[in-house]
């Protein structure tokens, strides 16, 4: 694994992520919310900042990216189905682009659901996926543009990942996602042991993200929605897997936990 990920808190409850190529010094960053905790963590390693990687265009993931611009020259890449509601881009990205930081090599993900133009970044070599707010840690992102069944769709992209591969997601939610989780599997025993774990670590002050694919396999609804036990658990026996996703994420809008 040639890739050191740093993870950056910014705003309230965001994440920024910095990659650096262990083989040539690059780094790469995903996502900007705001530039301050950005910069002050690129300077405190000696690093320069390359490349910025948008997943998306909503304003908590692209606020800083023209600050960062300005600073370090680095540039920018995201979606050319969305570059109209992105910043200036130097590279528009299609989905199964390969990307490159350094000598690691990434493939760009479509992931609509969250956005209609969401994509994520996944270094396969690396074991790690930069998600934002499609896949998140015991979630996914709300539907505010897209269909149940193309998030489904993109959601169904993580299934055969490996399991040990690192998910870079974009927001705290988790505790929030946890209680919700279990109104839907309250016997599921892996779930009950990483919400204590989940609401001890927000206890200390400590992130619950990234998390590991393994994990969001075991315990993450919406990435569990094909299952006969969670079809059970919803009423919707036999149903197709994407409908039950439809009815689990409906449940999780109105979840007031």
């Amino acid at each position: 694994m040639s890739l050191e990920i740093v993870t950056v808190p910014c705003l309230s409850d965001n994440y920024a992520y910095l990659l650096r190529d262990g083989e040539t010094g690059t780094v790469a960053l995903v996502d900007a919310p705001e530039p301050g905790p950005i910069v002050a963590a690129i300077e405190a390693r000696g690093w320069t900042l390359d490349l910025l990687l948008i997943t998306h265009h909503h304003y908590d993931h692209v606020d800083g990216v023209e600050a960062l611009r300005a600073r370090t020259g680095c540039a920018v890449w995201g979606a050319a189905a969305d570059a109209g509601r992105l910043p200036p881009l130097d590279r528009a990205l299609a989905p199964g682009d390969s990307i490159a930081v350094g000598a690691s090599t990434g493939v760009v993900l479509d992931v609509p659901g969250h956005t209609v133009g969401h994509i994520a970044f996944h270094f396969p070599a690396d074991k790690a996926v930069f998600t934002a707010d499609s896949l998140m840690a015991l979630g996914c992102g709300r539907l505010f543009e897209g269909t149940a069944l193309q998030m489904w769709t993109s959601l169904s992209q993580f299934l055969g990942m490996d399991r040990d591969t690192l998910v870079c997601s974009g927001h705290e939610y988790t505790q929030s996602n946890a209680r919700f989780a279990l109104t839907i599997e309250r016997d599921n025993a892996a779930l009950t042991a990483r919400a204590a774990a989940i609401d001890a670590a927000r206890a200390a002050g400590r992130p619950t993200v990234p998390s590991s694919l393994g994990e969001e396999l075991d315990t993450n609804p919406f990435l569990r929605a094909g299952l006969p036990s969670v079809k059970a658990a919803v009423g919707l026996d036999g149903a197709d897997d994407a409908a039950v996703f439809a009815e689990i994420r409906r449940r999780k809008d109105d979840f007031r936990g």
